[in-house]
């Protein structure tokens, strides 16, 4: 019997999810899936909802903007953060949390607003970097040779040529 598209014999042989629900997207065969979780997971009508947050976003007239994971560089909040830890750490040690929250906020006010500007600016450079697919060592050279641009030149990638940085 197929239901919605789906043999229900073949359903009820699949497990319910992948431990971890780690099966990967590069391995889904829509013919020969590995588990229910996934199926549902593909399904257009789950795949293509806002989640909470961008639907609560979007009600209060806000875009709700996702960066990947392990990659500080595309985020300013991340190295705003970064600085202000570093500046935590310089100062007095306590372990009075009265000393802590005093030193967590002297640390977060100390960020001139022209550093988090800066770091937006960084931020929009490795994007544009990453939009004209240069690896991360390019992307690297290209913000440090460029941290006067908000975008990179059009003749960025003669310039990685004729300096030796090749793709990885």
């Amino acid at each position: 019997q197929i239901e919605r598209g789906y043999n229900k014999a073949m359903i009820d042989k699949l497990r319910t999810e992948c431990k971890g629900f780690k099966c990967g997207t590069s391995t889904w065969d829509p013919e020969n899936p590995c588990c229910c979780r996934r199926i549902l997971f593909n399904e257009p009508d789950f795949a293509d909802v806002p989640s909470i947050l961008e639907t609560h976003c979007k009600a209060r007239g806000y875009e709700a903007v996702f960066l990947p994971k392990f990659h500080c560089e595309l985020n300013p909040i991340e190295q705003c953060w970064g600085r202000a830890k570093r500046y935590y750490r310089k100062l007095p040690a306590s372990s009075k949390e009265s000393d802590l929250e005093r030193n967590a906020l002297e640390a977060l006010d100390s960020m001139p607003l022209a550093s988090i500007r800066w770091y937006a600016t960084r931020a929009a450079r490795f994007c544009d970097a990453y939009r004209r697919r240069l690896t991360g060592k390019q992307a690297a050279w290209a913000a440090r040779r460029y941290h006067g641009h908000r975008v990179l030149p059009n003749s960025i990638l003669r310039e990685l040529e004729e300096k030796g940085i090749m793709r990885e």
